[in-house]
């Protein structure tokens, strides 16, 4: 698999990543057997970026995957994140971006990889009550003392990209990329990483799933599924999402690839790294398979002519976690 930099201190992963959110929480039932061997397919494929959070379960998803390393540690690149709190039995709080809850969580994350340091440790969500400089200099710290080797931030505004920067460079930036969210495009995200070197990393590039072409009804979710909260798994707004989805299947039939391989090969194309989440190896399998597809400017401009910026409906979460988003 190509290897690409995320920014400019070093930091290399494959071009494909994986979200390992799924194995622990919020998509239906898990298998941790099943779990265990898509992440060791992984490895075995050259998908190197591991992602989770100390959020993700809470806690399981880092416990998961600190057994999936033991004894290999140096295969992967560990991603996990801060700032949203949660207290030792899993009772969540809310945001906090305070330098005294970034140096606790970090070491509670330490603890439950069984590891001795994050190689990429993100600010899960900006705190409106804490100057952003102020918490990525408690990050920075963390830096200092080897516990960190760098450092990101998940969901910020352009202004807010660059103040953290400042402080600290940032080796990437995690947000939501896809043909169903190109809003980063649009809002001076995009053009603040290039200009100041950051790295993309691209959550749900599949649209939750949605443009795997795999989808075809709501009631297909289990109850503890958070899709079917989604608004755009809602109504009127699913109807015409599938719609959209209905015309990317049909360009990915004509290049002889699956709907999540185009998706993905476009994000690839825009310079991501997506981390598709996936707790099965099949489908682990299909999406690396992404990494060997070449787009041409022709295909490029056909993509853009079904799904453009806007195409999809209804809002990326409901109304209540909206409000954490672009800080």
């Amino acid at each position: 698999m190509e290897i690409r930099a995320l920014g400019g201190q070093g930091l290399e992963v494959g071009a494909e990543g994986l979200g390992l959110m799924g194995m622990s929480a919020h998509y239906g039932a898990t298998d941790e057997t099943e779990s265990l061997a898509t992440i060791d397919r992984a490895l075995a494929l050259g998908v190197t970026l591991l992602d989770t959070a100390e959020g993700y379960g809470p806690f399981l998803n880092e416990q998961l995957l600190g057994k999936a390393l033991r004894g290999r540690r140096a295969a992967a690149v560990i991603a996990t994140k801060t700032g949203v709190e949660f207290t030792d039995d899993g009772s969540f709080r809310g945001h906090n971006g305070t330098p005294d809850y970034i140096r606790r969580s970090a070491d509670r994350s330490l603890r439950h990889l069984g590891t001795d340091h994050i190689d990429l440790y993100y600010l899960h969500r900006v705190d409106p009550a804490v100057p952003i400089e102020e918490s990525i200099g408690a990050m920075a710290e963390l830096v200092a003392a080897g516990k960190v080797g760098h450092i990101g931030i998940c969901e910020a505004a352009a202004g807010t990209i660059a103040r953290a920067h400042a402080v600290h460079p940032l080796a990437a930036v995690q947000t939501e990329y896809s043909l169903f969210e190109r809003g980063i495009e649009h809002d001076g995200v995009r053009e603040t990483l290039r200009e100041l070197g950051i790295g993309l990393v691209a959550y749900s590039p599949l649209g939750r799933g949605f443009l795997s072409g795999a989808v075809t009804s709501p009631d297909d979710f289990a109850a503890d599924d958070f899709r079917r909260t989604d608004p755009r798994f809602q109504g009127e707004n699913f109807d015409r999402n599938l719609a959209v989805v209905d015309r990317v299947r049909v360009l990915a039939a004509e290049k002889g690839v699956t709907p999540s391989q185009l998706a993905l090969a476009w994000t690839l194309r825009m310079g991501a790294v997506p981390i598709p989440g996936t707790k099965r190896r099949r489908y682990l399998e299909e999406n690396v398979a992404a990494t060997a597809v070449t787009l041409t400017d022709a295909d490029l401009a056909s993509i853009d002519a079904v799904a453009p910026h806007g195409v999809v409906s209804g809002d990326r979460y409901a109304p209540e976690l909206m409000a954490s988003l672009n800080g």
